[in-house]
């Protein structure tokens, strides 16, 4: 996946276009790192007395000693001139991050077209429940994955898991690719979502984590940006799958490439400083701080880690912790977030978005969803600029209530005694609607929202938990949409999607909290008072 420009990804720095990429200095040689001393760091004195005592108003107070040749000179200019490279250092590390979310995208469209020559080829055509679980049995890896994220996360890092976890992606790619049997089929897509699992966990705790503040929503939007993309790859590869019944086999094989380059980006990626002052490697944590958030921040963002690790009662916390407040707030928030999304519909509206398009006109199912799939994205691109100036809240709730609206609209078109061929459209328009709308906040929000209301060691658990209900739901959604259809008819269900998403609206009104421009400890020592989410709830109504 090609690197998207300055330009393209913030257009306020446009200016930036006609000038050289990096400022006239930009020196990282001072955040060279002293000989590593692995855990035993935590034990040094002088360091921790030095980092947790230091304070920016020393820096404050004398600003010339931090300015350097060069940089005295260019600052008022870049200021003026409204340039900001403060997002460049860390940008690269959460674009690799991110490049597991394409391959989740890619692997969830790869097998909407080539499926029935799949099961030709395999032998189970006209199977209805094979090939459900050739689908199915990808959710299943997912949900174990997702569960034992946390353990790996704790002991290895977010950088290393990924890193090690791309070997299942690469590995059940292969052998779906290569598979002569259903069974080889069967155990590909399992590994696959099992790394995909992992991945869905870990990527916006990692990106949440080494982001800065200022930017820390646009860049969790790149998870969606990600997924987006890997689905409109998968989608226009698969075209030529319509006239060639062998080429499903390219398109799994294909799948390997982003997992090779995946495992090998995260190797120079750096390992997130909350993680590495939880185990105890200060002196890592701090040039890991310096090399992507700026030297004038080290010590300000030192004090505030540690000001929440070191107060960590229980390092080693269980699951049974999520029972305890205020985890168990944020995971209910988490897992409900969840549970609302998937029973919002997006899943039955991307499944009936082929038969809706094929009313006008686009008999191809590929093609279809390809324009489902430039919808989302979209929407993703909308929702990066917007995230960390509106805020997560607003997005949210103003995303769901677009999604109930194009629900009526649809169900309303349906049922409704006009010219078919009106019908049609406005169906077609209404489901472009839901998904954009869907894009710009449901989609994007959900995943960033949950590891940064949650504390430093519960994050990773929290996750898990909330994307293991992810699931869950919809596996539950995707067995029993259909049968519901069946019963009560599109319309009606399309109904209660939309009357599910008003409700989404009003529980994200109430129960989340703003983190715009909030530090993830500033956010977690706030979230520890017994009436923070009361607080901030009466605050946002007032």
């Amino acid at each position: 996946m090609a690197m998207p420009s300055a330009t393209v990804l913030f257009p306020p720095y446009s200016k930036l276009a006609s000038a050289p990429l990096f400022p006239k200095r930009l020196d990282f040689s001072t955040c060279k790192s002293r000989k590593r001393k692995g855990l035993s760091d935590s034990r040094t004195g002088p360091l921790r007395k030095l980092l947790v005592a230091r304070s920016t108003e020393d820096r404050q107070q004398n600003p010339d000693e931090n300015v350097k040749g060069g940089e005295q000179n260019s600052r008022p200019l870049r200021e003026e001139l409204g340039w900001d490279f403060s997002w460049l250092p860390a940008f690269p590390h959460v674009l690799t991050a991110s490049m597991a979310n394409f391959l989740f995208g890619y692997h969830i469209g790869v097998m909407n077209g080539p499926i029935e020559a799949i099961a030709k080829e395999l032998g189970f055509n006209g199977n209805p429940f094979l090939e459900g679980l050739v689908v199915s049995i990808f959710i299943v890896g997912a949900f174990i994955g997702c569960i034992s994220s946390s353990s790996l996360n704790e002991k290895l890092g977010c950088r290393r898991t990924l890193q090690i976890d791309a070997i299942p992606l690469i590995i059940g790619a292969l052998l779906s690719a290569q598979a002569h049997s259903l069974d080889e089929m069967l155990w590909g897509r399992f590994l696959v979502g099992l790394g995909i699992g992992v991945n869905t966990v870990l990527v916006p705790i990692y990106i949440s984590e080494v982001s800065p503040t200022r930017y820390r929503g646009s860049f969790g939007s790149l998870c969606q940006i990600g997924t987006c993309l890997g689905i409109i790859a998968s989608l226009s590869l698969a075209l030529p799958s319509e006239s060639d019944p062998h080429w499903w086999r390219s398109l799994l094989f294909i799948a390997s490439g982003p997992g090779l380059l995946l495992m090998l980006g995260m190797h120079f990626a750096a390992e997130s400083p909350r993680w590495l002052c939880k185990v105890g490697r200060l002196v890592d944590a701090e040039r890991v701080v310096c090399n992507l958030w700026g030297e004038t921040n080290v010590e300000s963002s030192m004090k505030e880690i540690l000001s929440v690790t070191e107060n960590i009662s229980n390092p080693k916390a269980t699951w049974l912790d999520l029972l305890v407040e205020p985890h168990r707030k944020v995971a209910f928030i988490g897992g409900s977030l969840f549970i609302l999304q998937q029973l919002s519909g997006i899943n039955g509206v991307l499944y009936f978005s082929s038969l809706t398009f094929s009313d006008v006109g686009i008999t191809s199912g590929s093609l279809a969803s390809l324009y489902v799939g430039i919808t989302n994205f979209a929407g993703a691109l909308i929702a990066l600029f917007l995230m960390d100036k509106q805020g997560r809240k607003k997005l949210l709730v103003g995303s769901y209530l677009g999604m109930a609206f194009s629900m009526f609209v649809i169900a309303l078109a349906i049922i409704s005694p006009m010219d078919e061929d009106l019908s049609h459209n406005i169906s077609v328009v209404g489901t472009l609607m839901y998904i954009f709308s869907f894009a710009i906040g449901a989609g994007p929000v959900t995943g960033l929202v949950i590891p940064e209301l949650s504390s430093a060691q519960m994050r990773s658990k929290i996750m898990g938990f909330s994307f293991s209900i992810h699931w869950i739901s919809n596996f539950l959604v995707g067995l029993y949409f259909l049968e519901l259809v069946e019963k009560f008819g599109v319309a009606p269900v399309y109904g209660a999607f939309g009357a599910v998403s008003i409700c989404s609206a009003i529980f994200a009104a109430y129960f989340i909290v703003e983190t715009k421009g909030r530090s993830l400890e500033e956010i977690e020592m706030s979230v520890t008072s017994s009436n923070y989410f009361e607080r901030d709830s009466c605050m946002s109504h007032c």
